[in-house]
C-alpha cells in the first residue's frame, strides 16, 4: 500500500522489456531488420505513453524522470524569460515541480509562491488570484499532491492563469494512476507524469503544447533538428528498452477492458476511459472505508481536510499519530506484511507548511486498483492495535 511511490508491473511489461533487450538491443532505425524492429516497438511505446494523455506523439518527451523533464524544461524556457518576469510555484508541490523553477530567481526571474489554505490544507484558486499580474509568465502546480490526495480542479485553474496571459505547467504524477487525463481538454501548456507510478516502467514523460516546445532552447547536442523535441529535450536520448517496455502498458490496459467489456468494439480512448473509470470506482470502494477509520480517530490527523475543501480525493491518504514518529507506525506494521512508509515523500515545501517536520514526516497509505477490500481489513485491524 505504498502505490503512491511506484506500482506494481503488469507481464505485457515485463515481456515487452525482456524482448527488445533480448532481440534488438541496437541503435533503432538504422535500416537492417534488428533495427527496424527495435524503432517499431518504440514507437509502440512512445504511442501508448501519448495515449494515455490524449497527447499526439510528437507532442511527447520521454526522458530519464519527471525531476530530471522539469529542470531540462526548465533550462529550456530561459531565452523566453526576462529579469523581472513572474513565476508562481506552490508550497505544495513535489520537489519535481519546484526546484528547478525557483533556481530561475538566479536569472533575475521572480518567484512568488502559491501557499496552501489552513482551512483546507490546499490550494485555492482565490489565492492564486491574489498573485497573477501582467508580469506573470508561467504557474507550476499539481493536479493532485502526492500528500494531500485531493484533485483540482485544473480546467477552471489553467482557464485563469491563461487570462492573465501566462502558461501553466501542472505535474499529474500522483493523478495518472487513479483517473484518466486529457491534456487537450484541459488545455493545459505542460503537462507531466511517471509511467513508473501508472504500471509502467521507471521514467518520466513531458507532454507539450507544439507551439512552445518549438519555442524553447535545444538542451542536447547543436547539430540536432529542431523539430525533434524528443532529443533536443531530452539530453542523451531516451532508453529504448524502457520506452518499448511502455507499449505493454497499452496492453494490459486492454487486457483489463476485455475482461470487464467482452465483445466491445470501441476506440482506444474510450477504452481507456472505461478502464480508468473502473479503477477509479474500485478504489474509491475502498478508499471510503480508510477515509472514515482516519478521519473517526481521535488520536489521528487525517491531512485534508476533506469537507472544507470539497474536492474529490484520490486513493492517497497521508496522516500522523498523535505522540508518535511516525517512522514508527511503517515500521510496527512490516512484520503484518503490509507495505507503507513515513517520510516527506519529496514534498518537503509541503511537510514543513503543515508543521509536520518534528514527526518525521506523515505516514502514507496509497492504493492501486489492485489492491483489495481484504488489504483493507488487514490494514484498518493493524493501524487500529498500533494506534490504540
Amino acid at each position: 500500500m505504498e502505490n503512491a511511490g511506484g506500482t506494481l508491473v503488469p507481464r505485457q511489461v515485463i515481456d515487452r522489456l525482456a524482448h527488445f533487450t533480448s532481440y534488438c538491443q541496437v541503435q533503432p532505425d538504422e535500416g537492417y531488420d534488428a533495427s527496424l524492429e527495435a524503432a517499431r516497438h518504440i514507437d509502440a511505446g512512445r504511442g501508448a505513453l501519448a495515449a494515455l494523455i490524449n497527447a499526439d506523439i510528437d507532442e511527447i518527451v520521454v526522458g530519464p524522470s519527471t525531476t530530471s523533464n522539469v529542470y531540462v524544461l526548465s533550462h529550456a524556457l530561459r531565452p523566453l524569460l526576462r529579469p523581472g518576469d513572474e513565476i508562481i510555484v506552490t508550497n505544495q508541490d513535489h520537489e519535481a515541480n519546484n526546484g528547478a523553477w525557483r533556481q530561475l530567481a538566479d536569472v533575475g526571474v521572480v518567484v512568488r509562491e502559491w501557499r496552501m489554505n489552513g482551512d483546507s490544507d490546499d490550494l485555492e484558486i482565490e489565492d492564486l488570484e491574489a498573485l497573477l499580474t501582467d508580469k506573470t509568465r508561467l504557474v507550476c502546480f499539481t493536479h493532485c499532491s502526492n500528500i494531500i490526495g485531493m484533485i483540482h480542479d485544473v480546467k477552471a485553474i489553467v482557464r485563469r492563469i491563461h487570462a492573465a496571459g501566462a502558461w501553466a505547467c501542472v505535474d499529474g504524477v500522483a493523478l495518472t494512476p487513479h483517473r484518466r487525463v486529457d491534456v487537450k481538454d484541459l488545455d493545459v501548456d505542460f503537462y507531466l507524469y511517471s509511467p513508473y507510478k501508472v504500471f509502467g516502467p521507471h521514467m518520466g514523460v513531458l507532454y507539450g503544447k507544439r507551439e512552445l516546445l518549438a519555442q524553447t532552447a535545444n538542451e542536447s547536442h547543436y547539430f540536432l533538428g529542431e523539430d525533434n523535441f524528443q532529443r533536443r529535450l531530452c539530453p542523451g536520448g531516451p532508453n529504448f528498452e524502457l520506452t518499448a517496455a511502455a507499449g505493454g502498458m497499452a496492453e494490459y490496459f486492454d487486457a483489463v477492458h476485455a475482461h470487464h467489456f467482452p465483445g466491445a468494439n470501441v476506440e482506444e480512448a474510450e477504452r481507456l476511459d472505461r478502464v480508468f473509470g473502473l479503477f477509479a470506482e474500485h478504489e474509491t470502494g475502498l478508499s471510503i472505508r480508510i477515509e472514515e477509520f482516519l478521519g473517526g480517530h481521535r488520536a489521528v490527523r487525517l491531512i485534508g481536510k476533506g469537507a472544507a475543501a470539497r474536492r474529490e480525493r484520490v486513493g492517497v491518504f497521508s496522516f500522523v499519530v498523535e505522540g508518535r514518529d511516525s517512522r514508527t507506525i511503517p515500521a510496527a506494521l512490516k512484520a503484518d506484511k503490509i507495505g507503507i512508509y513515513a517520510d516527506d515523500f519529496y514534498a518537503a515545501r509541503c511537510i514543513d507548511a503543515l508543521g509536520l517536520r518534528a514527526q518525521n514526516g506523515v505516514i502514507r497509505v496509497s492504493l492501486a486498483h489492485y489492491n483489495s477490500s481484504a488489504d483493507v481489513d488487514r490494514l484498518l485491524d493493524k493501524l487500529d492495535r498500533q494506534i490504540g
